[in-house]
């Protein structure tokens, strides 16, 4: 299985739903730069069944970064979990596919986005539950590297700590930039590493964008929540998105979708 190549296809859908959905635009510099952390979660690492994705013994995937939720709708995809005709109708009237995620866990979808900052706190709910029904799943967290200003995300690494949730990984996209500009601009945190050592976490930096460095650190073992700091590019395989804050949220026009989807087979 070549996870690089898949997390290429997913690039790809990400860059047709953007387009897809016209002057509505979408989130999609976020979103590009979280492709491989994608494909490596849901083909290397998590346990999830298409055939039967409500399974007991499934782990779970929660995106707090809800405005990354094309690149989760393209992973769903290539499990099969979505159609390619579902996935091009991204926020048309009556589709399934909308801006954030909803709950539609028939579709691998079973926790809703909401503000940023909510989703580790969930996660944090979920691993407790399922430790106090003696279940092994794991529970994956995705946040932004923006969204590490919310404190709520330090209230649920002191609790996951405090409360011995080896079964809790939260991955940041740490792609540097946010909506109103870089990060370490806005408001700058420092290294997030040694942030979550200091609040009794396991923590690792690697490569947002190597699937091998991210599959073997999400295999590691670990006897504590996990934190895994990826260093991504906002915008990452299109050049004229490439590390800059305003493709945050936009839509491209035919040349620019052309353009695009060039790139990916440069």
């Amino acid at each position: 299985m070549d996870i690089q190549a898949i997390a290429k296809e997913i690039r790809k859908d990400v860059i047709r739903m953007t387009y897809a959905a016209g002057a509505q635009g979408a989130h999609i510099g976020g979103s590009l730069s979280m492709c491989e952390i994608m494909a490596v979660l849901y083909h290397e690492v998590m346990r999830i069944d298409a055939n039967d994705p409500l399974n007991d013994d499934r782990d779970r995937f929660i995106l707090s970064k809800g405005h990354g939720a094309i690149a989760m709708f393209a992973a769903l995809k290539s499990i099969g979990l979505i159609t390619d005709e579902e996935l091009m109708s991204y926020k048309h009237d009556g589709s399934i596919i909308t801006a954030h995620p909803t709950y539609m866990p028939d579709k691998g979808m079973e926790f809703a986005s909401g503000s940023l900052g909510q989703g580790l706190s969930i996660g944090a709910g979920v691993a407790m539950a399922l430790k106090m029904k003696n279940k092994s799943p794991q529970v994956y967290v995705l946040v932004g590297d923006g969204e590490c200003d919310e404190g709520s995300i330090w209230e649920a690494a002191a609790s996951a700590a405090h409360l011995g949730l080896d079964n809790l990984v939260c991955i940041v996209d740490k792609n540097r930039l946010q909506y109103d500009g870089p990060t370490d601009e806005v408001m700058n945190m420092g290294s997030l590493k040694d942030k979550f050592i200091a609040f009794g976490w396991d923590a690792y930096d690697v490569d947002g964008h190597d699937c091998k460095a991210l599959t073997d650190v999400f295999k590691t073992a670990h006897d504590k929540p996990l934190a895994v700091i990826c260093e991504t590019v906002k915008g990452k395989g299109v050049s004229f998105i490439e590390g800059n804050y305003r493709w945050h949220n936009a839509s491209l026009n035919e040349e620019q979708f052309n353009q695009a989807m060039a790139e990916q087979e440069a």
